[in-house]
């Protein structure tokens, strides 16, 4: 991160000696061959099938942003979408037409008609039934398991009633909005022998994959004993995606208008993207007439003495504790799984590494009090090295920042040992920098044009990037597709070492890191340093940190 264009371009051309060792041998020989003929890149390299014969028949819960995102990444040759339920048409839109705001937002979310190739919503519908209330999908026979992507706090609601439905379970990231829901989660897996992955795709990301070869395996780093993650955006008040505009504003019906106006002038290049837009924010105006209080959605008096309707909290359940789980959960239990991940390499295959303490300080620095998570989050956390049983000096320490308001570096992760530094941007880019004993100075110059940029000047003249793309045609994969093929292959092939990479025992970590963290950051006043509990990683303990023992007999649960 925040590393000049010449500096990553440095040594690009020894990428194959010194980075991808895995990499070359993946894709060469063999296995270039097999890619040649057809085979996929995921089930080659994680080593599950080619294909499942008999696509899973999968119902979507949830077809909003993170929804929409999981449709246009599936492969059809591993899951059949059959079934999908949103109460917001606007979400059921974008559902079957795919995100038409932008091309790069199409790109993402392409939809269902696009991804089957059927040429209009009716005969898209006859293959894919619609629902409102997700209970009603479980419902349906025909569907065999289901992707959730509703809002964190119905995760364990809906994967819970799913399985005792006997429907196998994807759920997005957080696992849960708790670790008492989280442990009743695993509790109903191993009890209805349902598979329950949950989504956190960097575990199937060949990138990070290779990342943790060459931490673990090829020791090109040596001691690993930092890690400096960030997830730095540039939302501001007025511009904030987590607060999109409600149905009602009059800022949608003005655009509509124009949208319409300019229809009967445009040229006829122009014609199907304009009706297309139009129909997809008559679509988010139609969210008005959601009875979100049917629901569950609540009213709330905020801070600011402003009122909350139940179907804002619906549109925008980011924003509270109730629904949501803030930076940590939507954002950092993304680089802190990633940086377990490092951290276990270094213990051995195999291993999954636990923090020992976190202290977390954050504050809502530029948003008004028209919500109660914080805009700006930083958290310290220290994890075992390997050798810390007899000395407990031997730590490895992460940092983790995620604020609003700017930008800068975007996000990724700088993994530091004794040897080298491993840089990974985006889940895009990765570059290793040899020879960590040798500095490199940054310092702040000025372009041809006069405006600021980092210079990196090289103090020893031995640092230097080593790894980057490699001339990749397109950009790696950022595993979700992975992730639900291998979902579904352990669905069609049920063997005891058949599971998905973040089954239950994994993404319980994850989720008590973020929640904890969380807790942490509640507590300004006394600067929390909290210790991390074996326990509560036991999905079988009834110990959690918020103090809730695990119950799945809850009301809630029930169909």
């Amino acid at each position: 991160m925040n590393l000049s264009e010449q500096q990553k371009q440095i040594g690009k051309e020894n990428f194959a000696d010194a980075v991808a060792i895995t990499r070359r041998d993946f894709l060469g020989g063999a296995v270039a061959a097999g890619l040649a003929s057809g085979a996929g890149l995921g089930s080659i390299y994680f080593g599950y099938g080619r294909s499942v014969g008999d696509p899973l028949r999968v119902g979507v819960l949830g077809t909003g942003d993170e929804g929409s995102v999981l449709i246009g990444a599936h492969n059809p040759d591993y899951l059949n979408v059959v079934a999908i339920a949103d109460i917001r048409p606007y979400n059921v839109f974008r559902g079957f037409h795919g995100d038409v705001s932008s091309p790069s937002a199409n790109t993402a979310r392409p939809g269902l008609m696009k991804k089957y190739k059927w040429s209009t919503e009716d005969a898209a519908r006859e293959q894919v039934k619609v629902y409102g209330a997700y209970e009603d999908l479980l419902a349906d026979k025909n569907v065999e398991a289901v992707i959730i992507a509703l809002p964190l706090h119905l995760h364990a609601e809906a994967a819970i009633k799913a399985m005792r439905a006997g429907k196998h379970v994807l759920t997005e990231k957080l696992m849960g909005h708790s670790i008492h829901e989280c442990k009743e989660m695993g509790r109903v897996s191993r009890e209805t022998g349902k598979i329950l992955a949950t989504g956190h795709q960097r575990h199937y990301s060949v990138l990070y994959d290779n990342a943790v070869h060459t931490i673990g395996k090829a020791r090109l780093l040596g001691d690993l004993h930092s890690i400096r993650a960030q997830w730095h955006r540039g939302n501001l008040p007025g511009k904030d995606s987590w607060k999109p505009p409600m149905p009602e504003d009059e800022s949608l019906a003005k655009r509509l208008a124009g949208w319409k106006k300019d229809l009967t002038t445009a040229k006829p290049a122009d014609i199907d993207k304009l009706t297309k837009q139009i129909a997809q924010l008559e679509a988010q105006i139609s969210d008005r007439v959601v009875e979100a209080s049917k629901y569950g959605y609540t009213p709330m008096t905020l801070a600011d003495g402003t009122t909350r309707s139940p179907l804002e909290e619906l549109i925008r359940w980011r924003l509270w504790n109730r629904t949501g789980g803030g930076l940590m959960a939507e954002l950092g239990s993304h680089q802190l799984d990633a940086a377990g991940i490092f951290v276990s390499a270094m213990h051995g295959e195999g291993k999954k590494v636990k923090p020992l303490t976190v202290t977390a300080v954050g504050n809502r620095s530029l948003f008004p009090a028209d919500r109660e998570i914080d805009d700006h989050v930083y958290c310290m956390y220290e994890y075992p090295a390997p050798g810390y049983d007899e000395d407990q000096n031997k730590k490895v320490v992460v940092t983790y920042s995620s604020i609003n308001g700017n930008g800068f570096g975007d996000y990724g992760e700088v993994v530091m040992g004794t040897k080298g530094t491993l840089v990974l941007e985006r889940e895009q880019d990765v570059m290793l920098y040899k020879d960590a004993a040798k500095d490199t100075r940054v310092t702040v110059a000025k372009a041809k044009d006069g405006s600021p940029t980092l210079d990196t000047t090289e103090s020893g003249g031995g640092s230097y990037a080593a790894g980057g793309k490699g001339g990749d045609a397109a950009p790696p994969s950022r595993g979700y597709t992975e992730e639900m093929e291998h979902w579904a292959w352990c669905v069609r092939n049920p063997a005891p070492e058949n599971q998905p990479r973040c089954k239950p025992e994994v993404a319980i970590a994850d989720a008590v890191i973020a929640l904890v963290s969380n807790i942490a950051l509640a507590n300004p006043a006394t600067q929390a340093r909290i210790e991390f509990k074996p326990e509560w990683f036991d999905i079988a303990s009834d110990e959690t940190p918020e103090g809730v023992k695990p119950d799945v007999s809850r009301d809630r649960y029930r169909a």
